[in-house]
C-alpha cells in the first residue's frame, strides 16, 4: 500500500485521530526505516467475556497488525486495581488480584480469534507500574496538575455537584499514560469514552524526551436494538464465544440501517466497497437481506471458520424458507407496501396478529414479536418496499407476509 492507502486502512471508521498529519509521518518513516510502530492498546481485566463491541477496537489493532506494526496487547492488571473512572458518577470498587489474573485470561482467549498470536505482544503493566515505588509515584503525579484532571468531563461533573472523588482515581490516567512513556508507543488506540487517559499519554511523553503518540478512537458500537450501546446487561448484544446459528440470528435481526455500521467496524470491507453494495441495493441489484446474510456470515466466520458460517447460514435458511413454512401450515398473507414502506405495527393489524396499531406497538414493546425467528424491539420499525417474505409470529400464532410487488 501506498502511505494515502495506509492512511485510508488504518483510519477507516475511526472518531477521533489526533493527529492524523502525524500519523502520516510516523508511517512514511516507519517504511523508509523498515521498522514498524509500536502500537499499544490497554484492557482492563473487568470483564470475562467479549462481545462484539468490544471487537471493533481489536479488530483496529489487527489492522495495524496487517500492516507489520508491533501491537502490544496490554493487560492493565496494576491500573484494573485503581479501577478506570470513565462514565463513573461514584468511585469504583477496585477488583480483587483473583479477578484480575482469571479475567485477563479469558481476555486473551479471546483477543486471539482476531488477533495473530504469534505476533501479538501481550504484556501487563503491574511490570512496570508496580516497580515504580512511592518515590517514582510521587515524581510521576508531579508532572499533572488538578487543573488538567479536572477537564475531564467524569471529575468535573462530580466535582460541581458535590460527589465525591478518590484521589487514587487521579492515578489511573497518569497510570494509562505513563504504559505509554514505558512502552514507547507511538500509537495508542481506544474508545471514543477513553479519549482523555489517550491524551494524557500525548501530554506526560515530551517530559520524557519521547515524541507524543498519535491517538486513534474507535466508535462505540449501538447494539442489536440499535439504539443503545451494546451491552450484556442491556441483552443486545452478540458474544464472541456464542454458537455460530446464534450469532447468525442475532445478526439478521439487526435494521438494514445499522447493518452499513456493522460491515463498516465489524469487517475488513473498504468503504469503496461498503458504498458499491449501497448502490446495488439502491439498483435493486442486490437484495438487503442477502447482503445482511453476507454480513452475517463474514463475522461468525471470523470468530468460527467458513464452513461453520456456512452451514449457520444454510441453517437459517432451511428454518425459515418458503417451503418449510407452508408445510408447517403458516397462513400467507400479501400486503401492499407503499414507496415509503409500511409500519410493522400496521402490518401486524392487517395480518390479524394485532387489533390496532397501538396493541401491535404495545405487543413489540413487550417481547411477543419476532421477524425470521427474531424479536423485534423497535415498535416504530418499517418494513421497506421491495422486502423479502418474511415470517412474522405474535406468540404462537405467525403468518407468512408477502409485500406487493416481490
Amino acid at each position: 500500500m501506498t502511505i494515502d492507502e495506509q492512511l485510508a486502512y488504518l483510519t477507516k471508521g475511526a472518531v477521533d485521530v489526533v493527529r492524523r498529519d502525524e500519523l502520516r509521518k510516523k508511517l512514511a518513516r516507519a517504511a523508509a526505516a523498515a521498522t514498524p510502530l509500536v502500537v499499544k492498546v490497554g484492557f482492563d481485566p473487568t470483564a470475562p467475556d467479549l462481545h462484539l463491541g468490544h471487537t471493533v477496537l481489536i479488530r483496529k489493532m489487527k489492522h495495524f497488525q496487517d500492516l507489520g506494526h508491533r501491537v502490544i496487547f496490554l493487560i492493565g492488571d496494576f491500573t484494573g486495581l485503581i479501577g478506570d473512572p470513565t462514565g463513573r458518577s461514584k468511585t469504583r470498587p477496585p477488583l480483587t488480584r483473583e479477578e484480575i489474573d482469571a479475567n485477563a485470561e479469558t481476555y486473551r482467549t479471546q483477543v486471539f480469534k482476531l488477533l495473530d498470536p504469534a505476533t501479538t505482544v501481550v504484556e501487563f503493566n503491574s511490570r512496570w507500574l508496580g516497580a515504580l515505588g512511592s518515590e517514582g509515584w510521587i515524581r510521576l503525579a508531579a508532572r499533572y496538575n488538578v487543573a488538567q484532571m479536572l477537564e475531564r468531563r467524569d471529575f468535573k461533573q462530580r466535582y460541581e455537584q458535590g460527589k465525591p472523588i478518590a484521589l487514587h482515581e487521579f492515578l489511573y490516567p497518569l497510570g494509562q499514560g505513563y504504559d505509554s512513556v514505558h512502552l514507547k508507543a507511538d500509537v495508542e488506540l481506544g474508545g471514543t469514552d477513553q479519549l482523555f487517559n489517550l491524551n494524557v499519554g500525548r501530554d506526560l511523553m515530551p517530559g520524557y524526551g519521547l515524541e507524543p503518540q498519535v491517538v486513534l478512537t474507535t466508535p462505540l458500537l449501538e447494539g442489536l436494538d440499535g439504539a443503545e450501546k451494546m451491552s450484556k446487561s442491556l441483552n443486545n448484544y452478540v458474544g464472541v464465544s456464542d454458537a455460530p446459528g446464534e450469532m447468525f440470528g442475532k445478526l439478521m435481526s439487526i435494521s438494514d440501517a445499522l447493518m452499513w455500521k456493522y460491515y463498516l467496524l465489524l469487517t475488513d470491507c473498504s468503504e469503496a466497497d461498503i458504498a458499491a453494495m449501497q448502490r446495488q441495493i439502491a439498483a435493486r441489484e442486490l437484495h438487503p437481506k442477502t447482503a445482511k446474510q453476507n454480513l452475517a456470515e463474514r463475522i461468525v466466520a471470523d470468530f468460527h471458520s467458513a464452513d461453520e458460517a456456512a452451514r449457520a447460514r444454510d441453517d437459517f435458511d432451511r428454518r425459515f424458507s418458503k417451503g418449510e413454512i407452508e408445510a408447517g401450515g403458516v397462513e400467507e398473507r400479501a400486503i401492499h407496501v407503499p414507496a415509503d414502506g409500511i409500519a410493522l405495527a400496521k402490518v401486524l393489524a392487517e395480518c390479524g396478529l394485532a387489533a390496532s396499531a397501538s396493541d401491535a406497538s404495545r405487543k413489540v414493546q413487550q417481547g411477543g414479536v419476532r421477524i425470521d425467528g427474531e424479536k423485534v424491539s423497535d415498535p416504530r420499525l418499517r418494513i421497506a418496499r421491495g422486502a423479502a417474505p418474511f415470517l412474522l409470529q405474535v406468540g404462537r400464532r405467525a403468518v407468512r407476509v408477502v409485500p406487493a410487488g416481490v
